[in-house]
């Protein structure tokens, strides 16, 4: 089974880039952020005309997660609350939790808040969201052990997620808060990193600036990710990042990550 995630930053704006990459990688799933679309305006027919069913949690011009998949979805759950109840109906007033049951498999798709700018208010409330995920996802994996995490997580994990760390502890995406909050809610529940296992070097990203021809200089970082519960992780065979996406007219700054199982 392949899965993959892809940022695509308006999915209305790069509808075409979205649907030829499917036809040419045949993925069974595409884990989709920032879609930027009510979910009344989602072209659901464009991907159940190639075969996909899909799951979708938007909002108009901003974030907006939505999970495509080659088989028929089960237990769809939207946000935070599905999992933790009401008490946490704040923190999904932004659309950026997917889930669902794929076969044996729970996945969920997660949009992480950038954070704007270190010590700001959309900075605390980074940090504060995912603490919120690290009991969610505690509270999922009790029930899915066959679990993958997949996303725009916002966060360089390590300095060689980064193509130059110079000065990154005061850079929002990298700061030591940051990376202690991820690893809080990822990887202290023995949820691992896909890319790493078969990638430990760095040099290797998944997001460009659009300025300063950041992508032709290779100046990016490695922000989307795929984590797998320990029983998957022993199962994954091959995670790579696709940068052709990322050459076309018009893409997204990021680009599609792609474990295959």
């Amino acid at each position: 089974m392949k899965i993959a995630t892809w940022n695509v930053n308006s999915i209305r704006t790069r509808l075409e880039h979205i649907t030829t990459w499917l036809q040419a990688s045949q993925v069974d799933v595409l884990c989709l952020q920032e879609t930027k679309v009510p979910d009344d305006k989602f072209p659901l027919q464009v991907f159940t005309d190639l075969g996909y069913h899909a799951a979708i949690s938007g909002q108009k011009s901003y974030n907006g997660v939505a999970i495509l998949s080659k088989l028929p979805p089960q237990q769809i759950d939207i946000g935070f609350t599905a999992i933790l109840g009401t008490e946490v109906i704040p923190w999904d007033q932004q659309k950026r939790v997917l889930s669902l049951a794929v076969n044996d498999l729970r996945i969920v798709n997660l949009y992480v808040p950038n954070g704007s700018a270190v010590g700001s208010e959309k900075y605390i409330y980074k940090l504060g969201w995912l603490k919120v995920l690290g009991t969610y996802l505690a509270t999922v994996l009790k029930q899915f052990p066959h679990l993958v995490v997949c996303g725009d997580f916002n966060v360089a994990p390590q300095d060689i997620d980064i193509h130059d760390p110079t000065g990154r502890e005061k850079e929002v995406m990298a700061t030591d808060a940051e990376r202690l909050a991820l690893q809080a809610a990822i990887t202290d529940l023995g949820l691992a990193d896909a890319f790493r296992k078969f990638t430990p070097e760095g040099g290797h990203f998944s997001w460009w600036d659009y300025r300063a021809a950041a992508f032709r200089r290779n100046l990016g970082w490695r922000i989307d990710h795929i984590y797998l519960s320990p029983m998957l992780y022993s199962r994954a065979i091959a995670c790579f990042i696709d940068k052709e996406p990322r050459t076309w007219e018009q893409p997204s700054d990021h680009t599609p990550v792609i474990v295959e199982l």
